[in-house]
């Protein structure tokens, strides 16, 4: 047998074995990039919600999930708009204008912040530590809230107030109001949270 001969030999079992090696590779790496990629959940997460917002009644609240997050919708009674009027001077950012294009659409930076007066759609998390804002919608006074409370929320966490349109006291921890996500309305009673632009 020539050395040549076992050259050849010795080459193609090289070569097959390279290939193994770099087929072995490319089903190793295929499932590793794949986790690189949004799971369903993740990418449903970032969906619009459509709701169903026919059976509110005034003074009531529904909370959605849109990206994880709780968003409040909520129907105001007429006591409830007329108490926006008597909370601006209290308020430390009372037309929205902190920090506008980050919380509050341009179609919602108005005393309601809100497309429609009556109805408020807001996430309902604190500018301050994250924390879950309670309802207080009852008025007058109450434990941890002012005597002449118009109805709101409050932060427990640290005491921060919001009033019906979300918008934050002066000088409470809370930097800023809370935020008004993107929405629109498909029809009176259907509510689109996470677009408000058409395609």
């Amino acid at each position: 047998m020539s050395d040549n001969a076992v050259d050849t030999s010795k080459r193609t079992w090289l070569i097959a074995s390279t290939c193994a090696g770099a087929a072995g590779g490319v089903a190793v790496a295929v499932p590793f990039v794949s986790t690189f990629q949004p799971s369903e959940r993740a990418k449903a997460a970032g969906a619009a919600v459509e709701v169903d917002i026919s059976a509110l009644k005034p003074g009531e609240k529904l909370t959605v999930e849109w990206r994880g997050k709780p968003v409040w919708i909520i129907k105001r009674t007429p006591e409830q708009l007329e108490s926006l009027k008597k909370t601006e001077g209290q308020l430390a950012d009372p037309k929205s204008e902190r920090n506008p294009s980050d919380l509050t659409p341009e179609y919602a930076r108005n005393q309601g912040r809100s497309i429609k007066p009556d109805v408020f759609v807001g996430v309902g998390i604190c500018s301050h530590l994250g924390c879950s804002p309670s309802d207080k919608f009852q008025t007058g006074a109450q434990p941890s809230l002012p005597d002449d409370w118009q109805g709101g929320f409050l932060c427990p966490c640290h005491g921060s107030t919001f009033d019906m349109a979300g918008r934050v006291f002066k000088n409470k921890p809370a930097p800023d109001n809370l935020e008004v996500p993107p929405h629109m309305y498909l029809s009176d009673s259907r509510l689109l949270i996470g677009e408000d632009k058409k395609a």
